[in-house]
């Protein structure tokens, strides 16, 4: 098993915990005996999940655009007297549109949470796994990953970023004792659509129903995959043939399917 086995004094560090994805993780980790840090902007959804989720299980806030946030998080836990052994960097939201009529700030602050702090507690919490022989990074990538994305430009090369960047962490990682998976999931319906700016119904009328799957078998997915060492996981047979379709089809013709589907260029 790749999964370090729980601890008293050790835990996994859960960005994005506060809704969707990041909260399943957290759940499907602490069912499995790991004591959790629940990392996110709401301290209030965060007091709520803790309390739900019982002793070994730690709320705290932070933002994770703000970069001495970031260089102060370790050190937080473990000065909850934890050793961080998993790290699940979850937390991201995407802006919607043509980059052309885009707020260049929220552009920015887009690529320090889904890009720069991925890259930034990668780097603070990987050498004490490295060091200890032990460790499982999960890093949260998307089907968008494998394709241009117009509507999305940012958020699908901040993706892609991602999972290229965590397969060659385990490249660096073999024999080190610790892994590196990047989790590339569909549609999931957890209100992140609605809060990059288009509603349910869009996003229904955009992409079929059999490619939609749940947050909580996201997450069974996730958690397996790290058990099992594997570097991608794609929840959804459908999305998997999918990524395939998307890497070999050449992009002049990908392009304006692409285009003529996303909700926020109609």
């Amino acid at each position: 098993m790749s999964l370090p086995p729980p601890g008293p004094d050790r835990a996994a560090v859960v960005t994005g915990a506060s809704s969707g994805i990041g909260l399943e993780i957290a759940r499907e980790l602490a069912r499995r005996g790991h004591q959790v840090v629940l990392v996110a902007r709401s301290a209030g959804k965060l007091d709520r999940l803790a309390t739900e989720l019982g002793d070994g299980a730690y709320a705290l806030p932070a933002d994770l655009s703000d970069r001495a946030a970031r260089a102060g998080l370790l050190d937080r836990v473990t000065a909850l007297g934890l050793t961080p052994d998993i790290l699940v960097n979850n937390a991201g939201f995407s802006t919607t549109g043509p980059v052309f009529a885009a707020d260049p700030d929220t552009e920015l602050k887009m690529v320090e949470v889904d890009v720069a702090a991925v890259v930034d507690l990668t780097t603070r919490f990987l050498p004490g796994m490295v060091e200890r022989g032990r460790g499982a990074l999960l890093n949260v990538a998307s089907t968008a990953a494998f394709q241009p994305l117009p509507g999305q430009a940012g958020y699908g090369a901040g993706k892609a970023f991602v999972l290229s960047y965590t397969q060659s962490l385990a490249g660096e990682l073999r024999g080190k004792g610790v892994t590196a998976t990047a989790l590339c999931p569909g549609p999931v319906d957890t209100g992140f659509g609605e809060a990059a700016g288009f509603s349910k119904e869009d996003a229904d009328n955009a992409l079929p129903s059999f490619m939609w799957v749940s947050a909580e078998k996201v997450a069974k997915a996730a958690v397996d995959g790290m058990a099992r060492g594997r570097l991608v996981v794609i929840p959804g047979l459908a999305n998997r043939m999918g990524s395939v379709l998307s890497t070999v089809t050449p992009k002049t013709l990908l392009l304006p399917i692409l285009r003529r589907g996303h909700p926020s260029l109609k």
